[in-house]
């Protein structure tokens, strides 16, 4: 479990890019911070692994203020994927992806058999792992980072927009992917996206940030949807005459469901 308490995080000059936020991230369960620019998401996120460190209030993984422990450390055990995969250019996918295990102490060639293993359970092909991340696409990069995130057997994993540079195609594969890899392997992920629809199919729980680090609201995509806290909130998510505003409309061959510009998005079932 991690949990945020009270945290700020005031910058010299006087800029708050979060005023005081507590939220607690449950054990095994995704939870999604979103939110547009200057909303303090990824700040939040790096004050997980102390990349950023808070001017008040404190980070607690199981109950165990960060700030007590070695951050090289605590960083070697949460997983970390940032939106350009972050990958070591002049290392191989297979060494890139077996790092963290030989900086904490592993054989060389046990930490390449376990990142193998990963490869496959992230969807790479065998074959790309002599290559070198010039030679690979973006979202293979992308999959790449998120084996290299796994392969210490993180219990916590922090993802940064791992998926806003790659196209809407291989997004979506990448999404699918994930969704996959978290039924299967059940961390407890934060993950930050400015893309609401993005939230809403990866979150177990959706946490909506306003200016400055204000949770504007909290809860589960259904919750959001059917009781939005506000005029932001509403309009933030589209139901504020965006895509989200449904209605129906009767036509020769059935309801439709329309959008707020009058556009058919589907045709309602028997």
């Amino acid at each position: 479990m991690i949990e945020f308490r009270s945290v700020r995080k005031e910058y010299p000059g006087g800029t708050v890019a979060v005023a005081d936020v507590s939220l607690v991230v449950p054990s095994h369960r995704t939870v999604v911070l979103v939110g547009s620019s200057g909303s303090g998401k990824t700040t939040l996120l790096r004050m997980v692994n102390r990349m950023v460190e808070p001017t008040g209030g404190s980070v607690l993984i199981d109950d165990v203020d960060v700030r007590d422990e070695d951050p090289v450390a605590l960083r070697r055990r949460i997983g970390y994927v940032m939106q350009s995969s972050g990958l070591l250019p002049h290392v191989t996918v297979i060494d890139n992806i077996a790092t963290v295990p030989v900086l904490a102490g592993a054989k060389r060639p046990a930490a390449r058999e376990r990142a193998r293993a990963l490869m496959d359970t992230v969807g790479l092909d065998g074959a790309l792992a002599k290559r070198y991340p010039s030679q690979l696409s973006g979202g293979q990069q992308q999959r790449v980072g998120v084996a290299r995130a796994l392969a210490a057997d993180p219990n916590i994993l922090l993802m940064d927009e791992p998926f806003g540079a790659v196209d809407p195609i291989v997004r979506r594969e990448l999404q699918a992917e994930l969704l996959r890899l978290q039924a299967e392997l059940g961390k407890t992920t934060v993950f930050v996206t400015h893309d609401i629809d993005e939230a809403f199919l990866l979150g177990d729980e959706v946490v909506i940030l306003a200016k400055g680090g204000r949770i504007a609201q909290q809860g589960t995509p259904n919750e959001i949807l059917e009781n939005p806290a506000d005029d932001f909130v509403r309009d933030f998510v589209g139901l504020a005459g965006g895509p989200r505003a449904l209605s129906l409309r009767e036509t020769p061959n059935g309801t439709a469901v329309v959008d707020a510009t009058g556009r058919v998005q589907g045709m309602l079932g028997a």
